[in-house]
């Protein structure tokens, strides 16, 4: 697997929001991406929180060997973002800066060929494969269910002035819900997990040509957060590349 990661703060933002794991060890495919929400660097705090929580989890059911199976690692991918969001919940209502505090979380772990993908929020998972760039994820957000009733088109969306809204997130609340799923993999596949600091600045045909132009993962995902920062880099921009080799 060849791997690029690039994580920036954009041109607008105090400070950088995401936060983001990944793994360079073939027996722990683990990579996640989270999108902190919340005033005076809560954001920060509860991103970061969740994508520890998470990796901490999966380091400690890798050191027992319980990964190698598909079910349990449905059951993992769940139990570790409500495991997730409970501690940021709980952090988030004892502690007044805290208040409100909640985060994004996309997760894919690597096994028998396929990726599974565990998603909370409007941060994405996509897949290109022949030439063409499939969205993974459902986005949790105000825009795509107004999309999915007609009432406005995908390219509006992108331009919505409430499309930063979202509907679902890890920590705001003291139960989640956390669509889990799973598509089977090939050569020459890419997996692109990114924040909303990148799909709300490039369009999905420009972003599939990035990751195809370039000669190595890193090289693409430098040149997304470029791309990005040059249309206006409006938010903090976070992308994990993966290309099966």
């Amino acid at each position: 697997m060849q791997i690029g990661v690039c994580s920036d703060i954009g041109k607008a933002r105090e400070n950088n929001q995401d936060s983001y794991f990944y793994s360079q060890r073939m027996d722990f495919p683990l990579f996640i991406v989270a999108d902190g929400m919340g005033g005076h660097k809560a954001g920060e705090v509860a991103s970061c929180m969740a994508v520890e929580i998470v990796k901490d989890f999966f380091l400690d059911k890798k050191k027992q060997n319980l990964l190698d199976n598909e079910e349990n690692l449905i059951s993992f991918i769940e139990e570790s973002i409500n495991r997730a969001n409970d501690k940021i919940y709980k952090k988030a209502i004892s502690n007044e800066q805290y208040n409100g505090m909640g985060t994004t979380l996309t997760m894919a772990y690597f096994l028998n060929g396929k990726v599974f993908i565990g998603h909370v929020g409007d941060s994405r998972a996509y897949l290109v494969r022949d030439n063409g760039l499939m969205q993974l994820t459902d986005d949790h957000s105000l825009v795509a269910e107004l999309v999915k009733k007609g009432s406005i088109s995908k390219e509006e969306a992108q331009y919505h002035p409430q499309r930063n809204i979202i509907t679902r997130a890890v920590g705001t609340s003291e139960e989640i819900d956390v669509d889990i799923k799973f598509v089977e993999i090939k050569n020459d596949d890419i997996l692109l997990m990114c924040t909303d600091g990148l799909t709300s600045m490039i369009e999905e045909n420009e972003i599939k040509n990035l990751l195809l132009v370039g000669s190595n993962m890193q090289e693409s995902c430098n040149d997304l957060i470029k791309k990005a920062n040059d249309l206006g880099g409006l938010d903090n921009i976070t992308v994990i590349a993966m290309k099966i080799v």
